[in-house]
């Protein structure tokens, strides 16, 4: 059986613009204006889901997804002690560490989960799915670079190399072990 899955980035943050560790802020007036915008652009499924983070449910809502499920398995990256904090000030305090993390996909410096480790539990949710009517599901972006590395089998480096903008769609369509893959569609108007 062929599923659709349209994984929905949130819309930014004053985080996300910090560039801090997927600290779990909610959105912004900002972000919420430029999701309620973006409201009628996303595509219909018979599954909505909902990373757990504030920022994922704040998009969910802003979206009009009311009925969207908060699904566990859609949390972002734990990133442990690092969560929250800003990525310069993490480098200057702990330049070693960060390295590590940058080149070794299964080192967790921070305590948390490991990229191997990310992608494997993106790739098993996204195995999981049983949905033929489709699952559209808001999520952070580190999950749905996560699942991209793992449908399409790319090496675990190539998640350092996809950039996934706030509020855009990325469709995969396939089954266990084949899927096809359409990166980063605008939702709504992107000069806003």
């Amino acid at each position: 059986m062929t599923v659709r899955v349209m994984l929905v980035s949130p819309a930014a943050n004053a985080a996300l613009r910090e560039a801090r560790f997927d600290g779990d802020a909610p959105l912004d007036r900002s972000g919420r204006e430029r999701a309620e915008a973006a409201a009628g652009a996303v595509p219909g499924a018979g599954t909505h889901l909902s990373g757990p983070s504030e920022r994922c449910l704040g998009t969910a809502a802003a979206l009009g997804l009311t009925a969207a499920r908060t699904e566990p398995a859609l949390t972002g990256w734990d990133l442990g002690r690092w969560t929250g904090r800003r990525l310069d000030e993490v480098g200057a305090a702990e330049p070693a560490q960060v390295a590590s993390w940058l080149g070794d996909p299964s080192a967790a410096p921070h305590g948390g989960e490991s990229l191997r480790d990310l992608v494997d539990r993106a790739g098993a949710w996204l195995e999981s799915l049983d949905a033929p009517d489709g699952v559209c599901a808001v999520v952070e972006p580190s999950l749905l670079r996560g699942a991209v590395v793992h449908g399409l089998r790319l090496p675990l480096a190539a998640f350092w190399r996809l950039d996934v903008a706030p509020l855009s769609l990325t469709e995969l369509s396939g089954r266990s072990g084949r899927w096809n893959v359409r990166l980063g569609r605008p939702l709504g108007d992107p000069g806003r």
